[in-house]
């Protein structure tokens, strides 16, 4: 077995079975306590590791600033989920090419993360895939000012996590951050890379 199909065999082990989306509740409502949410919008981001030459890197964008939610922020490709979407994996998939032109063929879709809600109202469904090493970003200058790789390793370092405390809907709260070169990578973005870190390690330990 290859380093990559090892990778592949641990994320889908970490992940719910794609055939199967999760519908428990976000795992952060306790985070937005007291804030009031509209109904929640379905929503899906596609969180791709790519197993580079130089080693395994996750796909990450930076928003445009004319965009109306999380302008200038760092995020996941993906979006609403639409009618015509056949699942929240094929709205994440059609998201991110739309965003940054990877094409179906080019990923391998391993499963889902646990919900996430954010504080502007998506239900958000992580979709983890693996994509093929050769893919070559093109970025939707309309949506996104820039796309990079951070090192899966560096994101499945605990030293490289902090909690930032923020005071919002008269409670202080507490967002996850990481920072990778002059990129900060925090909010729901952190959360959910976060969320695959725990599950990693929860899957691995369960191999043992």
């Amino acid at each position: 077995m290859s380093e990559a199909d090892g990778l592949a065999s641990r994320l889908r082990r970490a992940a719910y079975p794609i055939e199967i989306p999760p519908t428990s509740s976000p795992w952060n409502l306790a985070e937005l306590e007291g804030i009031p949410l509209s109904p929640p919008r379905p929503a899906a981001v596609l969180l791709g590791v790519i197993p580079r030459k130089e080693g395994v890197g996750v796909l990450l964008t930076r928003r445009t600033e004319q965009l109306r939610d999380h302008a200038g922020q760092v995020s996941l490709p993906g979006g609403r989920i639409e009618p015509a979407d056949t699942s929240p994996a094929q709205a994440a998939l059609r998201e991110a090419q739309e965003e940054v032109g990877l094409l179906p063929a080019q990923a391998q879709v391993l499963g889902y993360l646990d919900p996430y809600l954010t504080i502007t109202g998506y239900r958000v469904l992580p979709v983890v895939a693996m994509i093929h090493q050769d893919f070559i970003p093109r970025a939707n200058p309309e949506e996104v000012a820039d796309v990079f790789e951070v090192p899966l390793a560096l994101l499945m370092d605990p030293d490289h996590l902090e909690q930032v405390e923020f005071t919002f809907g008269g409670r202080t709260r507490h967002v996850l951050q990481y920072r990778y070169a002059t990129h900060r990578i925090w909010g729901a973005t952190a959360a959910i890379l976060y969320n695959l870190r725990e599950r990693l390690a929860a899957s691995d330990q369960g191999e043992r």
